[in-house]
C-alpha cells in the first residue's frame, strides 16, 4: 500500500461530522511505523480506538492503543516484543487559523475539513516507551533502581572536605560556611 493511502486511513472527515459521539478503529501495523522517518519505531502491531466526541467548541477525541512495538534491548541489542497499552485524549478546539497549542491540544479552523491521527498516536506511542530498553530476559529485579541516586550519593561538592563529612541533619558552624555563601548571607541581613 503506497503511503498516501496509509495515511489517508488516519483521516477523520470532521467538517460534515454530526454532533455527537463516534467510534473509529485504527490500525497500527508497519506500514504505520514506515509513515515516520524518526527511527524510534519501525515495527509493531495493533489497534487504536478512537472515540471521538463534536460538539458546537470542541472535538475531544480519546485514543486506546493496544499492541506490541518491536524495540531493541540496550544490553543484547537484540529486538524484542514491548507491549502497549495506553489511554490518551486530544483537545481540538475552534479557533482562527490552524496550529498546534500544547501537546494535547490543537487548534483548527471551523473550516477544516479533516483531522489526521497518525502524528498523534505515533508520539503517544512513543511517549510511553522506557528510557531503558531491557529485553525481559535480561531483567533484574533491581533493574528499575539501579539509576535512583542512593543515599550518600554526592551530587555536588564545594570541595570543602569538613563539610562532606558533617551528617545531613547537623547544623554546620558558622566558620565552616563557604565564603561565597557568607557574602550572599551578609546581602540578606542589610
Amino acid at each position: 500500500m503506497s503511503s498516501k493511502k496509509t495515511w489517508e486511513l488516519y483521516d477523520i472527515d470532521v467538517y460534515r461530522l454530526p454532533n455527537g459521539e463516534h467510534l473509529y478503529e485504527m490500525p497500527l501495523n508497519n506500514e504505520f511505523f514506515s509513515l515516520f522517518d524518526f527511527g524510534l519505531l519501525e515495527k509493531g502491531t495493533g489497534t487504536a480506538n478512537i472515540r471521538l466526541v463534536k460538539t458546537e467548541t470542541m472535538i475531544t477525541v480519546t485514543a486506546e492503543v493496544e499492541g506490541a512495538v518491536e524495540l531493541t534491548c540496550d544490553r543484547s541489542l537484540e529486538e524484542y516484543p514491548h507491549p502497549i497499552s495506553l489511554q490518551e485524549v486530544l483537545y481540538i478546539k475552534y479557533g482562527e487559523e490552524e496550529e498546534p497549542l500544547e501537546d494535547d491540544l490543537l487548534m483548527i479552523t471551523r473550516n477544516t475539513q479533516k483531522i489526521n491521527l497518525a502524528q498523534f498516536l505515533y508520539e503517544i506511542i512513543g511517549a510511553s516507551l522506557p528510557m531503558k530498553k531491557i529485553h525481559p530476559d535480561y531483567r533484574r529485579e533491581d533493574d528499575d533502581d539501579e539509576d535512583d541516586l542512593s543515599e550518600g550519593t554526592v551530587v555536588y561538592s564545594s570541595g570543602n572536605e569538613e563539610e562532606e563529612d558533617t551528617e545531613a541533619g547537623e547544623e554546620n558552624s558558622e566558620d565552616n560556611v563557604d565564603p561565597r555563601w557568607q557574602i550572599l548571607k551578609n546581602l540578606r541581613d542589610n
